[in-house]
């Protein structure tokens, strides 16, 4: 094996690495930030309130009023809800957890980053369908959809990266 082969890989690893990162960057800030959802929802719509934005998207401002009035009176009224984004923060933290295999040794473990993958584009279809059937307004199953398309740019930029590392000669 070259100097320039081994300079190589070791370039190509580092952006693997770099890409899982970020992934497991939004999973983690994803799954910290769904703890205090109530509290981060009525903080947005104060400030979405502070801003010219609230009369530039009348609608989008009438559904974040609404989705903090229904996190308030959940939480006075049933908070055992809650206990539902709770434990879709942690899996986003178990998620994130189960990339550090392929952060460590890619190419042993790009079955997590096809996992990845696939995960994303699941994303897709669950936002139209269980967004169309709780009354989910589109421009918003439209935002969660791109944190599925937002997830699986770096993941496939790391399995190609990987496919690429897997065949340099060892």
């Amino acid at each position: 094996m070259t100097e320039r082969t081994i300079v190589t890989e070791q370039r190509t690893l580092r952006w693997i690495r770099i890409c899982i990162g970020i992934l497991m960057f939004g999973l983690l800030v994803s799954g910290i930030t769904a703890f205090p959802l109530r509290a981060e929802v009525s903080l947005g719509s104060e400030l979405l309130h502070s801003t010219p934005l609230a009369g530039w998207f009348p609608d989008a401002t009438s559904w974040v009023d609404r989705v903090a009035a229904a996190l308030v009176d959940v939480d006075g009224r049933y908070p055992f809800i809650s206990y539902g984004t709770d434990w879709l923060a942690f899996a986003h933290i178990v998620l994130a957890v189960v990339f550090i295999g392929p952060l460590i040794d890619p190419v042993r473990n790009i079955w997590v980053i096809q996992f990845g993958v696939i995960a994303c584009v699941g994303i897709i279809p669950l936002a139209l369908i269980a967004g169309s059937a709780r009354g989910i307004p589109l421009g918003w199953q439209l935002i969660d959809i791109s944190f599925g398309v937002l997830g699986a740019i770096p993941l496939l930029i790391a399995w190609r990266l990987t496919r690429r590392l897997e065949r340099s000669p060892r």
